[in-house]
């Protein structure tokens, strides 16, 4: 849990009574690989941290090899299908675990708490939601501005862990092309 209050200590100082009642709100849990964490349909009714693993983004489709991943999230970062946890409403896209995940969840309703009744609990929602859509902006820049070449190469600078851990028709998926093509990027890149 600590490794919470350093992830967000990076950006504001948070008092013993503030950290107190949020982690009274946090609840561990841990989820086996290949687990969906959200259906599609589902209300996302919690923002988790991540203390270990990797969860991906997706859009079903009826054949699955036509789904689309659009984001993952690792290790000390927070997942959630914002859109619908903010607006309560049922979410377009699915959340899966591509490894074992440990993580701590906190509730839409305990969070709504934490921001009514700490100093910090306002400043920690615009802060993560400023870090959500910098990290939209940046994906949504890049598929409009750069090759599939070069989405690969920025993908693995930014995040070396990838290309052990994600499947490869995930990360063609993510960059936006075929497993095919992908092939051909790695061979003309090694």
């Amino acid at each position: 849990m600590q490794n919470i209050r350093k992830y967000l200590e990076k950006t504001l100082t948070i008092e013993d009574d503030d950290w107190n009642l949020f982690t009274s709100k946090l609840k561990k849990q841990t989820v086996k690989k290949r687990t969906k964490l959200l259906s599609l349909g589902q209300v996302e009714n919690h923002i988790s941290f991540i203390s270990s693993g990797i969860v991906r983004f997706l859009i079903t489709k009826e054949d699955v090899e036509k789904e689309i991943t659009f984001g993952f999230c690792f290790e000390n970062e927070f997942v959630s299908a914002y859109d619908s946890f903010l607006t309560q409403k049922p979410s377009l896209y699915e959340l899966e675990t591509l490894t074992e995940v440990t993580m701590w969840s906190i509730t839409y309703l305990d969070l709504q708490e934490v921001y009514q009744k700490t100093k910090i609990g306002n400043t920690l929602g615009r802060l993560s939601s400023e870090r959500l859509f910098l990290i939209k902006s940046k994906r949504e820049q890049s598929l409009l501005n750069e090759t599939a070449e070069e989405r690969y190469l920025n993908l693995f600078k930014d995040r070396p862990k990838l290309i052990k851990e994600i499947p490869l028709k995930y990360i063609a998926s993510y960059i936006g092309v075929t497993a095919q093509a992908l092939s051909r990027i790695r061979k003309r890149i090694s």
